[in-house]
């Protein structure tokens, strides 16, 4: 099983990236997939879940109205959209996906967002 993240970088306040993440050894249709995020010094936080599917999607209140996740069923991806960065953002963000007590976690990608 392997969930690798890709997409991370150094941006501006107010910029966007878009975050990636390639899954592979196992039924990626059959689970739901989230976004967290770990800025240095916090706790972990859930950024945004996608269903299955794709037909539902939640998103913390910090994240809402700027980022967007999705997923292709065919690539077996889930994207982050990030739109108009704040520094607070600055964070590891990580993909997990999860089905009943089946979950893996993604090795992570940094995001830095700094004048």
């Amino acid at each position: 099983v392997q969930l690798v993240e890709s997409g991370g970088g150094l941006v501006q306040p107010g910029e966007s990236l878009r975050l990636s993440c390639a899954a592979s050894g196992f039924t990626f249709t059959t689970y739901a997939m989230r976004w967290y995020r770990q800025a240095p010094g916090k706790e972990r936080e859930l950024v945004a879940t996608i269903s299955s599917a794709g037909g539902s999607t939640i998103y913390a209140d910090s994240v809402k109205g700027r980022f967007t996740i999705s997923r292709d069923n065919i690539r077996n991806t889930v994207y982050l959209q990030m739109n108009s960065l704040k520094p607070e953002d600055t964070a590891v963000y990580y993909c997990y996906a999860v089905w009943g007590i089946n979950n893996y976690w993604g090795q992570g990608t940094q995001v830095t967002v700094s004048a």
